[in-house]
């Protein structure tokens, strides 16, 4: 098969971008395997003369960067299933059930999406606080317990389920519980993936949230921890790396194995309803 001048231009351009786009994270999975201050040198080496894990070991044995993988991960892992409980009901009642006042106040939502996450931060701290709930992992929760992406996520698919199959349910006489685990959610499987991964690796990469409701290090994620490592090590390139790729790899991984589904969850949703 022969390939046309401009189809091997275009793969070119598309392999090059891919490859200045990969570099950076290549190199810093190198420099991670690098003796102290061998990556300080003019000009920076590519790889490492001795390969060596010595920064591993001292970022878990020394810096206890295990103790933040696993706040980080359990983090992750909960705000997932309080952000698919959450949204999904909500998206669910959005689209198919009938109360007072639905429509206007879904679009007061969209019309909320527009204001930068950033200006509710204060008011929810000083709520967080009232409530005693400021130093706590509940606190670094809150915001992720449901949003309005997720909820117009979840919505927007849900109302392709066809409104006779619910009555013909209810018909039947299934309770709203029932159908909503019979049939609602078996037909909504490909969003709850793409909403699944969305909030995990959200949860996984925020850094501004917890830095500002943790105050016990012993608490700190793995961001927060990174940045604090960084003030102490400052000059220790090599060991900055090794942090980040114990933060970056596992979100990458987990991404890279589910990317089929959560793009095609994200398409479904677009084009449905």
């Amino acid at each position: 098969m022969k390939l046309s001048p401009a189809a091997i231009a275009i793969n070119g351009a598309l392999i090059g971008a891919a490859m200045l786009a990969l570099f950076p994270l290549v190199w810093m999975l190198s420099v991670s395997f690098m003796a102290p201050g061998e990556a300080s040198a003019f000009p920076p080496p590519l790889l490492p003369q001795e390969p060596t894990l010595a920064n591993y070991r001292e970022l878990f044995a020394r810096e206890g960067m295990g103790r933040f993988f696993f706040n980080s991960l359990a983090l992750a892992v909960a705000a997932t299933v309080l952000s698919l409980t959450f949204n999904v009901l909500a998206g669910y009642a959005f689209a198919k059930l009938r109360f007072t006042g639905r429509e206007q106040i879904f679009r007061s939502l969209l019309g909320a999406i527009v204001i930068p996450a950033q200006v509710a931060m204060l008011p929810l701290f000083l709520l967080l606080k009232s409530l005693g709930l400021v130093n706590t992992y509940a606190g670094v929760l809150v915001p992720a317990l449901a949003t309005i992406f997720g909820i117009a996520l979840v919505r927007q698919y849900a109302l392709s389920i066809p409104d006779e199959m619910l009555e013909a349910a209810r018909v039947d006489g299934a309770s709203e519980f029932r159908i909503f685990v019979s049939i609602v959610l078996p037909a909504l499987r490909p969003i709850l993936a793409t909403l699944a991964t969305f909030t995990f690796l959200g949860t996984w990469n925020d850094f501004m949230w917890p830095l500002i409701v943790l105050s016990d290090e012993r608490l700190y994620t793995l961001p927060v921890a990174l940045a604090s490592l960084s003030r102490e090590h400052v000059q220790d390139n090599e060991l900055m790396m090794a942090g980040s790729v114990v933060t970056i790899l596992p979100v990458l991984l987990l991404f890279l194995v589910l990317q089929r589904q959560y793009l095609a969850g994200l398409l479904a949703g677009s084009i449905k309803g």
